[in-house]
């Protein structure tokens, strides 16, 4: 390009602009970094689904304060209530959380979880490991089946699950979440094959600083260890942060090439 020449085109940071996004477990953690990262990629709708909506309420009050500017202009941030903890209406409220969006959608992410289940094995029972499946595993299945008939056709729409690093490296303790989250692997692969042109993927978090670390470990100075712990399992010396990990998100969204794949962010806990 000759000196002085401008280029007003751009292809890559307009490829959200203008879109419509349901970001299920959204109202913290890594599913409120990936709604920041839509709000600044200026994505027209985003909708916000957790189980309580005293949650939703705090967390687009949170939004506005952060991005003043964004939200009623370019962004408009709506939050609708879900519960996907109960197998008796957990398929009903997959259906009716998508009803009550009244225009197609691009993307739908998926981040939403509960408490962790580590046990021993010998205090694992029947009802115990499926209820331990019910949000991580059940409930991206619904919400990937019942998302073709609501998003745009075509390879440019996506949904993107969350794994987690147990499900290739396992752990101690884990035998109750530890096959739901690796039978979400081969979930991806098939809901891309099977809704196809649309794109399914995964995305997997090593260990990351989020509020999850506050209501599990109460004690401060027994979670800064416990976080200092897991940074020494991490190539890169430390654990993940949230604006890091939804990157992985965003990209996914963003790259009409890739479908059925698994992206780690780990911190290259694998490695090691």
């Amino acid at each position: 390009m000759a000196t002085g020449a401008t280029n007003t085109t751009r292809k890559y940071t307009p490829k959200l602009s203008g879109t419509s996004v349901l970001v299920i477990g959204g109202t913290s953690g890594i599913g409120y970094g990936v709604v920041e990262g839509l709000i600044e990629h200026k994505v027209s709708n985003v909708y916000i689904s957790s189980s309580r909506q005293s949650r939703i309420d705090s967390t687009i009050a949170r939004l506005k304060g952060t991005y003043p500017d964004a939200l009623g202009t370019t962004t408009r941030v709506t939050g609708i209530a879900c519960d996907l903890g109960d197998e008796a209406t957990l398929e009903s409220n997959v259906k009716a959380l998508y009803a009550s969006i009244p225009e197609p959608l691009n993307h739908v992410v998926f981040t939403a979880g509960d408490a962790l289940g580590i046990k021993p094995l010998d205090d694992v029972d029947l009802g115990f490991f499926k209820q331990c499946g019910m949000v991580r595993f059940f409930a991206p299945f619904f919400v990937t089946k019942y998302a073709r008939e609501r998003l745009v056709p075509g390879v440019a729409s996506s949904v993107t699950l969350t794994t987690g690093g147990v499900s290739e490296k396992p752990s101690p303790n884990w035998a109750a979440i530890t096959p739901w989250m690796t039978g979400l692997h081969g979930m991806c692969r098939q809901f891309a094959l099977d809704l196809a042109p649309l794109r399914v993927n995964i995305v997997s978090p090593g260990a990351v600083r989020t509020e999850l670390w506050d209501t599990v470990i109460t004690d401060p100075k027994v979670r800064e260890a416990a976080i200092e712990t897991y940074a020494k399992k991490m190539a890169t010396g430390q654990v993940g942060n949230v604006d890091d990990v939804a990157e992985s998100y965003l990209y996914l969204m963003k790259d009409k090439n890739v479908t059925g794949t698994v992206i780690r962010s780990d911190g290259g806990a694998f490695l090691l």
